[in-house]
């Protein structure tokens, strides 16, 4: 018979608790390993000659302070940036560098795809490209551009040209399709603001723009070269998260619909990840719901779109991207300064189920912009987009910063390892084990015993097995004084005390 002293249940709560602080670290340690690849303190471009450059300046079609840049993408060998104009000055609202020929941190910008894009023709005519905010590259070597259309947005606010979709080919740079939308997704305070592109199919792309400032979501057909508008309640902005404090500059924003990823899933479609800005909140809907234009626009549709859970006090979440090979999607949140993960195949969507990649109030002022590309790299960009709107950048500081790592270390021992395996249920339901019946029907006569005995027991079973996984020495002993489960001779002669001390952990400590 072996002999199992029992342990109090306020221990066996305290030992959870301590045993549950030592797993933590599993999940919330993370390594930062993000690198500083390119930085600047102003952003310029390549102009044809210094001689032109300087006339820009003289003339402000160039005043460097003002341009900004708030969107990424990188598609082999160039990384690209949107340079809205959201001031006055912006000589091209879109550039490029390449990657392999630049030997600077901060290198000048090709205006894309050529200067004359971004130039009027008259003074009557908008230029080819007018203020980009998101851009998206697909596997089929195109470049989908949303142009919001907008000039001088943080001053004297200009529509230019309607919001459009501009859709580039890679391999040549020439414009393949620009698609306007109609005059009725316009609506008063329409802002699109980001673009998800599912390219399952080339022939059969579908195109995702989010409205964030008159919330709703513009599906496009490639293959039909036609959209509809999609509403819904979850597009809206929380009254509660409108806050934001950074770096000691406090503002309110009511923004909807932004942050927008796709996951292709086994039947054809994709899952879309979504949320507000304005929202600690984490939403999805299937495709298959999107791309049928009269389901998607019928309001029987509510229940197809799921609420997934909460990202906690100040997770507010910019622009959010799905990395294909793991399922890890990456999230910015600027109210933290910090890049978040989250495994897409993980069934809870909590804090502790959230993965801490990068934080840092230097290098991540601002997270304004996440992608994988295709050799499985992780790239963010982070602009401290709250000082330039608010008060004003400091021109012999570092503004602007591109980071990047590869997907495998950027979630090194982070709750989206890929290489970390979940946790028994046992330890998962460890508070279900140790928490006394809820139940309202009184035990049998003479059962409280057996209960309380049953409890106990179960938890040091539970427990045993705890720190078998955790590789600590337990001791449990039977009648002849021997270690059984692990444990040595140190082990047996301090548990058959029922001293067990700081050195030495048994199974049998119950103080």
């Amino acid at each position: 018979m072996t002999e199992v002293r029992r342990m109090p249940l306020a221990m066996a709560i305290i030992a959870s608790c301590c045993i549950t602080l030592a797993l933590l670290p599993v999940h919330i340690v993370a390594n930062d390993n993000l690198r500083v690849a390119y930085q600047w303190k102003e952003i310029d471009f390549e102009f044809p000659s210094e001689a032109e450059r300087q006339e820009a300046i003289a003339t402000k079609r160039y005043i460097p302070e003002n341009v900004i840049p708030v969107g990424l993408e990188v598609y082999k060998k160039r990384l690209f940036l949107t340079l809205p104009r959201w001031k006055e000055g912006i000589p091209a609202s879109l550039g490029y560098i390449n990657i392999n020929e630049t030997t600077t941190q901060s290198p000048r910008l090709h205006p894309y795809p050529s200067w004359s894009a971004h130039r009027r023709s008259s003074e009557t005519e908008a230029p080819e490209i007018v203020s980009p905010f998101r851009i998206r590259a697909d596997r089929c070597g195109r470049l989908w551009v949303l142009d919001t259309g907008v000039e001088e947005l943080l001053g004297n606010t200009t529509v230019t040209s309607p919001t459009s979709l501009l859709v580039y080919d890679l391999h040549n740079d020439n414009l393949l399709r620009r698609y306007k939308f109609p005059a009725d997704y316009l609506k008063e305070n329409s802002f699109y603001a980001n673009i998800a592109v599912e390219d399952t199919d080339c022939d059969d792309t579908f195109a995702y723009a989010a409205d964030l400032g008159s919330p709703g979501l513009v599906v496009y057909s490639w293959k039909q070269q036609e959209s509809w508008r999609v509403k819904h309640h979850y597009f809206y902005p929380d009254p509660l998260a409108g806050n934001y404090n950074i770096t000691g500059i406090n503002f309110q924003w009511d923004d909807g619909l932004f942050g927008i990823a796709l996951k292709p899933q086994s039947d054809g479609y994709s899952t879309l990840y979504f949320h507000p800005l304005s929202s600690l909140n984490e939403f999805s809907v299937s495709t298959k719901v999107l791309r049928n234009q009269t389901y998607a626009t019928d309001s029987s549709n509510y229940h197809e779109f799921k609420i997934l859970g909460s990202r906690g006090p100040n997770g507010q979440a910019g622009v959010a991207f799905v990395d294909q090979k793991t399922g890890v999607i990456f999230y910015a949140l600027p109210n933290l300064n910090a890049i978040t993960c989250w495994k897409t195949s993980n069934r809870a969507y909590t804090i502790k189920s959230l993965g801490r990649v990068y934080m840092s109030t230097v290098d991540m002022v601002f997270p304004n912009d996440v992608k994988v590309d295709d050799e499985s790299n992780l790239w963010v960009l982070s602009d401290r987009l709250h000082q330039y709107m608010y008060e004003s950048l400091n021109r012999n500081d570092v503004n602007f910063r591109v980071l990047t790592a590869t997907v495998k270390d950027a979630i090194q021992n982070t709750a989206c390892d890929t290489n970390i395996k979940p946790l028994p249920d046992i330890i998962t339901n460890l508070g279900d084990i140790l928490r006394p019946s809820t139940s309202t029907i009184a035990p049998k006569a003479g059962s409280s015993g057996a209960w309380a005995l049953r409890s106990y027991t179960s938890a040091i079973v539970v427990f045993s097995m705890l720190f078998t996984m955790l590789r600590m020495p337990y001791c449990i002993i039977d009648n002849g004084s021997r270690c059984i489960n692990g444990g040595n001779a140190a082990d047996v002669t301090a548990a058959a005390s029922g001293r067990c001390g700081a050195t030495v952990t048994c199974g049998s400590n119950v103080g």
